[in-house]
């Protein structure tokens, strides 16, 4: 069943997607060259449980750590290590929160010192991907008014969508329904109703659209070994306009490079 939310259960809601946001600020603003992902992990946990959270990642379904941190041909789910970051990566953030009952969910792909100009325009083009999707969240369109924004922004500029992984509700669980897959027909799947709150978020590909498990049953990568992002905002739907409750807002205060 796909729940339509309460303006209490969406304050907090909101309340979540606030510290997720801040936490993928405050994380940010770390990511450098030399500076390991195990590191900004433990940032990040201290951050959360600062705020008065709980990592909503860490133990669920037996996940190792607090965030996802995920570089460069890397999809989603990266496991945090002792890798030191170099000049020219990418690395996704992906950040989720346990707070009064609900949770939050959100990531950002941030650059590494210069980057390469296809991967500078991966990550706008990804960014830019998960605004045309916001914005076809409102009430009386479908899912896939949602999935084929983000497949036809991308695609004709010749980037694939990854398949295998999608966005979802959100709410007292970390995943709810609907699923939000990021390809799909204007018209088709589930249809939104105003209250219903969603984690969209693109994962795009530099080369093609397959991707394969490492053997920690986790890390998702790419088989062609090209890059690929992933961009991440918790949405409730509207009529007319949808109301974004998480925010990129406090990364672009230090970064502007890939504001839509």
């Amino acid at each position: 069943m796909i729940k339509i939310r309460t303006g209490e259960e969406i304050a907090l809601l909101k309340e979540n997607a606030l510290i997720v946001s801040k936490t993928l600020a405050e994380v940010g603003r770390h990511v450098a060259p030399g500076v390991t992902t195990k590191s900004l992990e433990v940032l990040a946990e201290t951050f959360i449980r600062d705020h008065g959270a709980e990592p909503a990642f860490l133990g669920y379904e037996d996940f190792p750590a607090a965030i996802c941190i995920s570089l460069n041909s890397t999809v989603v789910h990266g496991i945090p290590s002792d890798y030191a970051l170099q000049e020219g990566d990418l690395v996704s953030i992906d950040v989720g929160t346990r707070y009064k009952g609900y949770f939050g969910d959100s990531a950002y792909t941030f650059g590494v010192g210069v980057l390469s100009p296809e991967n500078q325009q991966l990550l706008r083009i990804t960014h830019d991907s998960l605004f045309k999707g916001i914005a076809k969240a409102v009430a009386g369109n479908r899912v896939g008014d949602i999935s084929a924004a983000v497949q036809n922004h991308v695609e004709p500029l010749g980037f694939s969508v990854v398949r295998k992984m999608v966005g979802h509700g959100i709410g007292t669980k970390l995943h709810e329904k609907p699923d939000v897959p990021n390809y799909g027909r204007q018209g088709q799947g589930k249809k939104l109703a105003d209250g219903m709150v969603l984690c969209i978020e693109p994962m795009i590909n530099a080369g093609g659209s397959g991707v394969y498990l490492e053997e920690d049953n986790w890390t998702l990568k790419t088989e062609d070994h090209k890059n690929s992002a992933h961009f991440e905002l918790t949405v409730v739907v509207r009529s007319g306009k949808p109301e974004i409750l998480s925010t990129f807002d406090f990364i672009d205060e230090y970064n502007k490079t890939y504001q839509a």
